[in-house]
């Protein structure tokens, strides 16, 4: 969950850092801190924060020197606090590490380092003492440092410096790592948008990857200290892609993107989806794996492949997925969607299915991720870097995929193609000023508001949960989502006057939904519509297109909005929600 950069190279470091963490700031954090190699030593400043806040107390500027390492850090072993603050050192204050990940043995390796002095409660801090341990024994810095990775248990991405090195180390194991190489210098970072202004060429490294980094270029190798080689890709997206182009948020930026990603989404090697449709037909056993909205897109997609192609589907929570892997086969087919393709449940997941011999279908935005290389076959959702935490043109496009399959397992491929290229201009509707301003005014309606539920049925309700999911994470207010038919089953206890409740409806479950609802309306519940058609039982009607199957992605679209209102009026940040990251790389 933690950011990580380092630069060496010809230009000062400080400045390229800074920007770098800024950057990174999307994957989440609670602290920032640099540390920089130059002819005192190395130096560093830290503490708890918002960037912006610590740079203008402490100015990171100030650091001189053309060698160092950031790290924005997402707590999970010691509290928030300046010390726990990343970069962390050895006890000669010589060496400096940044760390992403958990390391599952750091007690097991602190009663090894009894003697030593500890400073923070972190996991990471062992890292350096373990490298100040292994240099006594004579060992190299790039020695030491292998020795030491070789020690740890767990995930990791790592970057070290030391006083009088003029190179930064540097290893991965299960978190992201990736090397930008520019004219000026190298860059070593969790994820290209922190230094894609200076370079597009990158080198995706591999698990137990150890790069060391000098002014003259790249080496890496692997823990065995053998040379290995790794191709250099260029990355096609573009800067400015990665920048707010004008908005106020990243959010809403990224909503209004949709109209066009989708189309993107279905750009596939029409050979490539119908492979993976055959493979479909002949699995026994098909599971869809994902965490958070990627799990919403599975569930929506186990709804499409029923609909369209008459075909079963198991959906598992990637977290959960351990209680059904006695299940898996050589003939079992995991389908493992993931955003960024760095997502540990979903990556645990996927090597519990290898290991079984079952065949692995990723569904990933970004190209030379963990999920990438770990799948058997892949499809790119070619949505563009998204930088806001909550998911909204990467979940429309995983469902847009989904279809697609779904489409081409019916034997129908150029139908989906263009049932999906036709949301063009809904979509573009849906996300105008006339409709921001009609859902503004819900917003102003529903921000005070301490409970607010959604319901629906089949494709509808998986859409439900996704909305709850939308407004719980970046407003705060309490969402949850029901399947219509459970209402009377218990949910209904919840109602009370002026209950605001959600109904998604589909003309195919018109009549049961709308019953639903007024069975709410009965109880003295607010109704708010989703819907193509207005009814008399709405109290308030949001009007979505009709678009049968593909309706997931219409009506989704309006809550996505309407979460985004809600936080702008309530004074939060939607880009960067408390306590949520972008890509969660620990279980």
């Amino acid at each position: 969950m933690c950011g990580i950069i380092g630069y060496i190279g010809s230009e000062k470091a400080s400045p390229i850092l800074l920007r770098g963490l800024i950057n990174l700031e999307y994957r989440g954090y609670d602290s920032a801190g640099m540390a920089i190699l130059n002819s005192k030593g190395v130096e560093c400043k830290k503490a708890a924060g918002k960037i912006e806040e610590i740079h203008k107390r402490l100015n990171f500027l100030d650091l001189e020197g053309d060698i160092g390492i950031a790290h924005n850090r997402w707590a999970t072993h010691g509290e928030v606090n300046d010390i726990n603050a990343h970069p962390h050192f050895d006890s000669t204050k010589t060496i400096a590490i940044v760390h992403n990940g958990i390391i599952e043995n750091y007690r097991e390796l602190k009663e090894k380092l009894s003697t030593h002095t500890f400073e923070s409660e972190t996991d990471s801090e062992v890292i350096a003492h373990l490298i100040e341990e292994e240099l006594k024994r004579g060992l190299s810095f790039e020695e030491a440092f292998i020795s030491t990775i070789s020690q740890l248990e767990g995930n990791y991405a790592i970057l070290a410096i030391k006083n009088g090195e003029e190179k930064i180390l540097a290893a991965r194991k299960g978190s992201p790592l990736v090397v930008g190489i520019a004219d000026h210098g190298t860059f070593l970072s969790s994820d290209i948008p922190s230094f894609l202004e200076y370079t597009k060429k990158v080198v995706y490294l591999q698990d137990y990857d150890v790069v060391v980094a000098t002014k003259n270029g790249v080496r890496i190798y692997n823990l065995s200290g053998n040379e290995v080689s790794r191709p250099v890709d260029t990355v096609e997206w573009d800067a400015e892609q990665i920048k707010k182009g004008g908005f106020e948020h990243y959010m809403l930026k990224e909503i209004l993107e949709q109209s066009e990603t989708i189309q993107r989404a279905i750009q596939q090697d029409e050979s490539v989806v119908n492979r993976i449709a055959d493979e479909i037909r002949e699995a026994y056993g098909i599971f869809f794996v994902g965490c958070g909205s990627s799990y919403h897109a599975c569930l929506t997609g186990s709804y499409l492949f029923s609909k369209i192609a008459n075909t079963h589907v198991n959906v598992a929570l990637a977290s959960e997925f351990e209680n059904y892997e006695h299940f898996l086969t050589e003939n079992t087919l995991v389908f493992a969607i993931s955003q960024s393709g760095e997502t540990a449940d979903v990556l645990e997941a996927v090597r519990a299915a290898k290991i079984r011999g079952s065949r692995v279908i990723g569904i990933v935005n970004k190209m030379g991720s963990s999920l990438t290389r770990e799948s058997d076959e892949f499809l790119l959702m070619n949505a563009g870097p998204e930088i806001c935490v909550l998911s909204t043109k990467t979940y429309t496009s995983q469902v847009a995929l989904m279809a697609l399959l779904a489409y081409a397992l019916a034997g129908k491929y150029e139908d989906g193609v263009n049932r999906l290229q036709g949301l063009y201009m809904d979509i573009y509707n849906l996300t105008s000023r006339s409709m921001r301003e009609h859902l503004r005014y819900l917003a102003e309606m529903l921000v005070n508001e301490e409970h607010i539920y959604l319901i629906g049925r089949g494709l509808q309700y998986a859409t439900a949960m996704e909305g709850a999911l939308k407004i719980k994470e970046v407003s705060y207010i309490h969402a949850e989502a029901f399947a219509g038919g459970e209402l009377k089953h218990g949910p209904l206890a919840l109602i009370e006057d002026g209950t605001p409740v959600m109904v998604f409806v589909a003309r195919d479950n018109e009549k049961k939904v709308i019953s639903n609802a007024s069975e709410v309306k009965a109880r003295g519940g607010f109704i708010i519509g989703v819907s193509a058609d207005r009814h008399e039982v709405f109290d308030y009607w949001v009007k979505v297109p009709e678009c049968e199957d593909l309706n997931p992605i219409a009506q989704i679209i309006p809550i996505q909005i309407l979460a985004y209102q809600l936080a702008v009026l309530k004074g939060l940040d939607p880009d960067k929600p408390r306590n949520l990251a972008k890509s969660v790389t620990v279980i």
